[in-house]
């Protein structure tokens, strides 16, 4: 029964009847997308402040005393982290791209960009969704993002 409720529903007719993704493999990737930009968040500030500078990554312009404290860790830490940064940003745009190709509304949480950016030196100040800074007041917001309420596939 509810299975047929939900072949019913408006927001999953794009879904029904084909070879392609179902509602919840929609879901499951949406979901997914909106965790991979969350990362994104995260990894973006510690590659503002500690990860290799170019253009590949340009925000942010680096802070030194903290870079110098990562070397002391690894000689490669700064490496590793602009690495990552560049990994998160491919795997979010990976999964809007395949659901925009399959019909699917991709995610965004942009207007979810609320939260104070870092104001260390060589950070871009920007709005955040994360906050590594305020993890309490950044916890506190989550309850606010699509996923913590429902994410609709349409």
């Amino acid at each position: 029964m509810i299975g047929a409720g939900l072949a019913a529903h408006p927001s999953t007719a794009a879904f029904v009847g084909n070879d392609g993704p179902t509602f919840g493999d929609i879901s499951i990737l949406r979901f997914l997308a909106a965790l991979e930009i969350l990362e994104t968040d995260l990894w973006e500030q510690y590659n503002e402040l500690g990860g290799s500078q170019d253009n590949e990554e340009p925000k942010g312009s680096g802070n030194k005393p903290y870079t110098a404290l990562l070397t002391n860790i690894d000689n490669d830490m700064s490496q590793y982290i602009h690495d990552n940064t560049e990994d998160e940003f491919t795997h979010f745009n990976f999964i809007n791209e395949y659901l925009e190709s399959k019909g699917a509304k991709p995610v965004d949480l942009e207007k979810f960009r609320k939260l104070p950016g870092s104001t260390a030196d060589g950070s871009s100040g920007k709005k955040r969704l994360t906050n590594l800074m305020e993890l309490n007041e950044a916890c506190r917001h989550f309850a606010d993002l699509p996923f913590a309420t429902g994410l609709s596939p349409r």
